[in-house]
């Protein structure tokens, strides 16, 4: 990707650039409420005093941001105000109060300003915070729905991974658990991205599947259903956790009781920063850890992984369900995140 392609914004000491992309799917990728076969982002650079910090914007339908806010919203910024990248609260106080929601565009640039800041000292940003990597998760792969001749095919590539996260919440969710238990018998997450109403029929499921060896269930009803959620996970036998019901920071407190866990993704909380903050905040509130993520590059799983070593479970697969990653990074080997040692998030440009 030529620079020349990039929009370019000068603000003081800061020069931002941006540029659309849209992600391509190795397969068709569907959930309980939509298929998609691409995904838009933003890759956002900034630069500092001669170095380059790399960010990400992923957009899925349901975050409600497209390319297009994404840009708006960039156009809107400027850090001229600001002289060094580490005035990081303030910068990113002033990111995130610049406009309400937004949370993909706020983490494009709270991710290139850490990778900015961790090539600046020349660590990688886990070393910065004192994490040790050897203590990241295996990461689990992401089976959609999908017929029974494709979640064969789909478990076959998948045969590296220790833990496979199968996305639920229709009528075939027996059909799909059954077909892979028909060729793995490897834990499973199950992610029902809402697709359950009945409290009772989701007890039912949550015994079923505890049979099958899944271990959690992910927003197993609408994040609405605040009662109903509580209910199941005080009754269920295996932990439940919130996905589209958790997005920020100032959610957390409030679903203690509601759910086992939270799941954590820079695209909904704006980046880096807040992610730790939710983690430890969890954390301190007896709760279950997970660090998920969209279809991303390299780039936007690469900050992620920086503080996977936090986490009970980890999602981290995005940019291994796309074909055109234009990064490298964190890799995954035997089901096992790998985290390079370069400073910064650890990405280069493919």
């Amino acid at each position: 990707m030529s620079l020349s392609n990039w929009e370019t914004k000068k603000m003081g000491k800061f020069t931002l650039r941006y540029q659309p992309y849209t992600l391509e799917m190795r397969h068709v990728f569907t959930v309980a409420s939509f298929s998609r076969t691409t995904t838009p982002v933003v890759l956002t650079e900034l630069e500092y005093d001669g170095i380059i910090g790399y960010g990400e914007a992923s957009m899925p339908p349901y975050l409600g941001e497209s390319q297009e806010s994404v840009i708006s919203f960039l156009k809107q910024l400027d850090l001229s105000s600001f002289n060094s990248p580490f005035q990081t609260e303030e910068i990113l106080n002033h990111v995130d109060a610049l406009a309400e929601k937004n949370t993909a565009a706020k983490a494009a640039i709270d991710i290139a300003l850490h990778d900015l800041l961790g090539k600046i000292m020349n660590q990688p940003f886990y070393k910065i915070w004192g994490l040790n990597p050897d203590s990241i998760p295996p990461t689990s792969y992401t089976i959609g729905i999908d017929t029974e001749e494709m979640i064969r095919k789909k478990v076959s590539e998948a045969s590296q991974f220790k833990i496979l996260k199968i996305k639920l919440g229709l009528a075939t969710d027996k059909m799909i658990i059954n077909t892979i238990r028909s060729v793995t018998d490897v834990p499973l997450c199950a992610d029902v991205n809402q697709g359950w109403k009945n409290k009772e029929e989701a007890l039912e499921m949550a015994y079923w599947l505890a049979e099958q060896n899944v271990v959690f269930l992910e927003q197993p009803m609408p994040k609405e259903q605040i009662d109903d959620n509580a209910w199941l996970t005080d009754h269920s036998p295996i932990p439940t956790i919130a996905d589209e019901g958790c997005q920020r920071l100032s959610d957390v407190t409030k679903l203690q009781g509601v759910y086992t866990g939270i799941n954590i993704k820079l695209m909904k909380c704006t980046g880096m920063r807040e992610a730790k903050r939710m983690a430890e905040l969890a954390r301190s509130l007896d709760m279950k850890v997970m660090l998920g993520c969209m279809t991303e590059t390299s780039c936007a799983i690469s900050a992620a992984s920086q503080l996977a070593p936090l986490v009970d479970w980890a999602d981290l697969d995005g940019a291994l369900l796309i074909g055109n990653d234009i990064y490298n990074g964190m890799i995954v080997t035997d089901g096992i995140c790998k985290l390079p040692d370069r400073p910064g998030i650890g990405i280069i440009k493919n």
